[in-house]
């Protein structure tokens, strides 16, 4: 290029004007002719100013172009969608600066005006009143009647014979009145403008702390359920020590895992309570002695036996190891002495004797405190849970209650329905009093009713034996009567307390492995069940509600 040119451009370049290229137009002369392909140049670009208002043109027609696809966006929208778009983003007019400030502006105002927190800011808001329905069914608004006479869940809804037909207005109304009526109000979870309290988020915590872990959250209940009693059969208590003989008492110890079976072959035997073997500990043996009853004291130190045609009374010192015959007792004119009961508190010694005679004795030292008389023959006698009254059952069927301590009559009463009184026993929360005859009818008590009224009337008669039944035992929770008839075989029965109703697996009638029961006990925790028949078995039996011994 010619310098005069390159000098010639340079100024243009600063000033921004440039040069007329127009083909023939020279500086002041004539035109020139057009150059060559190679020398052309390229075409002039378009100015700033023309530039920037193309720019422009395209931005309002984009903007045109979204308000109108918002617009028709919006209108497929529903109301309650729209309304809270306006709450949060503001109307459809507000450009971006402007919502940027709306969305910057009262968050920073909030925390400066006040200390609440942002979840305390949003609960203030102040949100639609009414709620629209998302979708209406036009059958909906029909004014329909409902037929409530055909119908008897409707019937019972009808307050007078004139709404024989209803408006289903009319009637949901009513199913919300009936609903809140067996509800006992709006139940929580139906309120709709219930705000969350503090004790809401509680259980919330709760919930989610019981969903983040495992394990069993059912627990066992505490009360023995009625109907059907878990129950195994476990090896025979004297399994290591066999008899033919028949079994006249068992009892387990107050205080460890031992049991006591006593026969008619003059043996007193201890077992080890295991479930599995029980294998043995000791064997006591009374030369021409048939044990008629064996006992444990209170506190499991002694053991008291005495014969079917002797007044002697053996006392065996466990401790010692001693066997301590009393062969008599001043004051005690009884030829025979049979049945006896220990008191709960292990302080008195209570001997059943002849012509309606109730001995009291000192257990201690043996020897006799005083007698109570009853009309006609002791049938049979047994404490309070206390040991500060004595029951007696006579053989005229009326029930005596005296006084431990002052040796007097404190109430009497018949027994309803009994003609021969058997058997009675009273349960260990004081709460029961149970009477056998001799037509197997049990009546069951309560204790103060025995005390207080002349003639009370039974909780319950339980009348599931024939026979006269012989046996009646309490378990130590008073949920469980043991009722049996030494009469008959297979005639015990289990009484589920309070309910007074008769667990229906027991005992198995098709296996007959029970025979006729002369003496039943219950563990100190109900754990295991024992009983001895005629055959020399002391069958025993697992209770599982109870888990310990």
């Amino acid at each position: 290029m010619p310098p005069e040119r390159r000098s010639r451009r340079r100024p243009d370049r600063r000033t921004g004007a440039r040069p007329d290229r127009r083909v023939g137009a020279g500086p002041g002369g004539p035109p020139r002719k057009a150059a060559p392909s190679s020398q052309r140049k390229p075409p002039a670009r378009p100015s700033a100013a023309a530039a920037a208002m193309a720019v422009a043109a395209a931005a309002a027609e984009e903007r045109r172009l979204r308000q109108r696809n918002r617009l028709t966006l919006e209108e497929d929208k529903p109301a309650v969608e729209r309304c809270l778009e306006e709450l949060v983003f503001g109307g459809g007019e507000d450009d971006e600066d402007a919502l940027l400030q709306r969305l910057r502006g009262p968050r920073v105002q909030a925390q400066e005006d006040s200390g609440d927190s942002e979840v305390e800011n949003e609960a203030k808001d102040n949100f639609p009143p009414q709620k629209k329905p998302v979708w209406v069914d036009e059958e909906d608004e029909d004014e329909e009647m409902v037929d409530m006479m055909n119908n008897r869940f409707r019937k019972d809804m009808m307050k007078n014979a004139s709404e024989s037909k209803l408006s289903k207005e009319e009637l949901q109304k009513r199913l919300k009145e009936e609903f809140q009526h067996a509800m006992g109000g709006v139940p929580s979870w139906a309120e709709t403008k219930k705000r969350k309290t503090s004790s809401d988020d509680e259980s919330e915590e709760d919930e989610d702390d019981l969903l983040q872990r495992t394990g069993n959250f059912i627990s066992t209940s505490t009360s023995l359920p009625k109907g059907i009693l878990k129950m195994k059969n476990c090896q025979h208590a004297n399994a290591e020590r066999p008899t033919t003989a028949r079994i006249s008492s068992v009892q387990f110890h107050p205080r460890a895992q031992v049991v006591m079976v006593a026969a008619l072959d003059n043996t007193v035997s201890l077992f080890q309570v295991d479930g599995k073997t029980n294998p043995k500990i000791q064997s006591i043996y009374l030369e021409n002695f048939p044990i008629f009853k064996a006992c444990f004291s209170a506190n499991g130190e002694e053991v008291l036996a005495t014969s079917t045609h002797s007044k002697v009374l053996y006392v065996y010192d466990m401790l010692a190891g001693k066997l301590i015959p009393v062969h008599q007792v001043r004051g005690l004119k009884e030829k025979i002495v049979r049945s006896f009961e220990v008191s709960p508190d292990g302080s008195f010694l209570l001997i059943k004797g002849v012509a309606g005679y109730c001995h009291l004795l000192a257990m201690k030292t043996k020897e006799l405190i005083g007698s109570m008389k009853i009309n006609g023959r002791v049938a049979a006698s047994t404490f309070s849970s206390d040991s500060k009254k004595v029951y007696a059952s006579s053989a005229d069927g009326e029930v005596y209650v005296w006084d431990v301590n002052s040796r007097k009559c404190l109430n009497r009463f018949v027994d309803e329905g009994s003609l021969y009184g058997l058997s009675i026993a009273t349960s260990r929360n004081g709460q029961y009093v149970a009477c056998g005859s001799n037509c197997g009818v049990v009546n069951i008590y309560s204790q103060d009713s025995c005390l207080q009224e002349t003639n009370p009337k039974p909780i319950k008669a339980v009348m599931n034996l024939v026979t006269g039944a012989t046996s009646l035992t309490f378990n130590a929770t008073s949920e469980i009567l043991a009722i049996a008839s030494d009469k008959m075989k297979e005639a015990v029965r289990l009484v589920h307390l309070p309910s007074c109703t008769v667990f229906s697996n027991f005992p198995v009638i098709k296996k007959k492995n029970i025979s006729l029961v002369h003496t039943m006990d219950f563990s100190p925790r109900s754990g295991y069940f024992v009983l001895g028949n005629e055959k020399g078995k002391a069958l025993m039996y697992r209770l599982h509600h109870y888990s310990d011994f």
